[in-house]
């Protein structure tokens, strides 16, 4: 059967496909969201759910004031001996030459845990991979920087012996490749068949001249050959290709032999990634010299659809209503850098309740919670109550990229008593709408994010039925990476907050939040 993509749509980028025994999964960067690394899991390749985070302890993981786009970058997932071995890098810095970037390595027995304690590998660079040899030894791979001004930023790709028993390196970091023409190499991956090592790299910078590269050598330190049908896969200069952005790509086999390839990709509006990078799945066939390539075609373009040999239903309505009555909410939801807990987000009697953080523009302690859009035409709908007795007291909902640039249709209080305002914060220019007054004692209120492909209009309403429009309507297309100033490498995220700027105790309760796809109508 043929299978639609993107297979993760939304903010899910930097895909690293695993299969081990019958089960699949992709692990992807999760950035400054916590927790950290998302790993979904799927029988069939077709139908994935979210498994797990593997970063889930503070302790661990800290992202405390750490900038938009930074935080966790590009995961690795394999499985050898019965453990799962995840990679990872923490960004800490991003600079126009400088890059704090510490890679770390966590093992469990299942991908829901229990995760190991970080071993510190290097901080050479970022995107780290382990490589497990057939004759028992292991390797780290990471792409490499140079901070010098007059040298290429992205200067190639490591390799190291991994001591797994004492969880240490071994010697020095062999250089195994520079990149090829395509530069700005990052994503290194190995995969041995037969008697080659093929290397898959991720070139060209994450945006529209984004693609893979593979190269190959007979020894894992190289020399490597190029493939002369470079790139793998690609967007750039191809026709009526829906899947903009295509590359950082790693290859599985499944049981039966058969290859698959997942990569990032986006589904821009007006060149503008809304939903943000996403994962797809093309099929992969050998050719008689020893390389891979897609099946689908001789143009590296990626395809809308790849093909299975089973035949089940593809759920890709991703709605999602979610009451709390569990106790909890779903994994879908994120807090920004620290835990929900931390953050003052908890489930209290059947509800959500949010203590007051700071505000929405802050790094540290913001209480928001969110989920991606990951449909182009949806609704987001949170029933809530909050009582704000100051200006400084605010709660509502959030359409939000970074704390520069979202829409925040928010609950407070004036001069003239308790009111509604959209702020529009875009590159860090404010503005604010009219407010529209409410009854001193409404009780629930009812807020909505209306998104169709590049326009959302806010709505409220007393009674969840009859709904008004409130601060005209507002462009998704500032929601991207391509509008925003500075570093862009997530998505639209859809979620609610309380901020209590004042310092004395707020909080906002929340009775439902529902997130409704319009799969059928997407026009792409």
């Amino acid at each position: 059967m043929q299978v639609k993509n993107p297979v993760l749509k939304g903010f899910n980028p930097d895909p690293s496909l695993l299969r081990a025994g019958d089960d699949y999964y992709i692990a992807t960067s999760t950035f400054e969201w916590f927790p950290g690394v998302c790993i979904h899991h799927s029988k069939d390749l077709v139908n994935w759910e979210i498994a797990a985070y593997a970063l889930t302890d503070e302790k661990e993981l800290d992202l405390t004031g750490v900038d938009a786009a930074c935080g966790i970058w590009a995961p690795n997932l394999t499985f050898c001996d019965g453990l799962f071995y995840l990679t990872y890098t923490i960004v800490y810095t991003n600079r126009p030459r400088y890059k704090d970037t510490y890679n770390f390595l966590v093992t469990a027995p299942s991908v829901t845990g229990p995760w190991s304690r970080p071993v510190p590998l290097n901080r050479s660079g970022f995107d780290p991979s382990i490589f497990h040899n057939d004759d028992g030894r292991k390797y780290l791979v990471n792409m490499t920087l140079d901070h010098r001004a007059d040298m290429v930023r992205f200067s190639g790709v490591d390799v190291q012996e991994y001591d797994a028993k004492n969880k240490v390196l071994l010697g020095k970091p062999v250089r195994v490749s520079g990149g090829t023409k395509y530069g700005t190499t990052e994503g290194p991956n190995i995969t041995k068949r037969g008697r080659y090592y093929y290397l898959t790299m991720a070139e060209g910078g994450t945006d529209f001249f984004h693609c893979a590269t593979v190269v190959r050598s007979e020894s894992i330190y190289g020399p490597y050959e190029e493939n002369p049908a470079n790139p793998l896969i690609t967007s750039e200069g191809q026709e009526d290709c829906r899947l903009k952005r295509a590359g950082h790509a790693q290859i599985a086999e499944s049981p039966d032999g058969r290859w698959y390839m997942a990569h990032l990709c986006s589904r821009p509006v007006d060149e503008c990634s809304i939903l943000g990078r996403e994962t797809a799945i093309q099929n992969i066939e050998w050719t008689e010299d020893g390389w891979f390539k897609l099946k689908a075609n001789d143009k590296a373009k990626p395809e809308d659809t790849f093909e299975v040999p089973v035949r089940v239903s593809q759920v890709r309505d991703k709605s999602q209503f979610a009451d709390f009555s569990n106790g909890t909410f779903p994994l879908d939801y994120m807090t920004l850098r620290q835990s929900a807990g931390t953050c003052g987000i908890k489930v209290v009697n059947g509800h959500l309740r949010i203590q007051g953080g700071c505000s929405p523009m802050s790094k540290y302690m913001q209480a928001f919670l969110a989920r991606r859009q990951q449909c182009l035409e949806c609704d987001f709908t949170a029933a809530m109550e909050f009582e704000p007795r100051h200006l400084n007291h605010l709660a509502g909902m959030m359409v939000y990229y970074n704390y520069d640039n979202h829409y925040y249709l928010k609950m407070s209080r004036d001069e003239r008593g308790k009111c509604l305002t959209v702020s529009t914060l875009i590159n860090q220019v404010l503005r604010d709408s009219q407010p529209v007054y409410l009854p001193e004692k409404a009780g629930t209120v009812y807020l909505k994010a209306v998104i169709r492909r590049r326009k959302l209009q806010y709505a409220y309403s007393l009674d969840n039925h009859v709904f008004t429009e409130i601060g005209g309507i507002l462009d998704m297309r500032n929601i991207s990476d391509e509008r925003i100033e500075g570093n862009g490498f997530t998505g639209s995220m859809l979620g609610v907050n309380c901020c209590d700027c004042q310092g004395d105790g707020i909080h906002a309760d929340f009775w439902f939040l529902d997130y409704k796809e319009y799969e059928e109508r997407e026009v792409l």
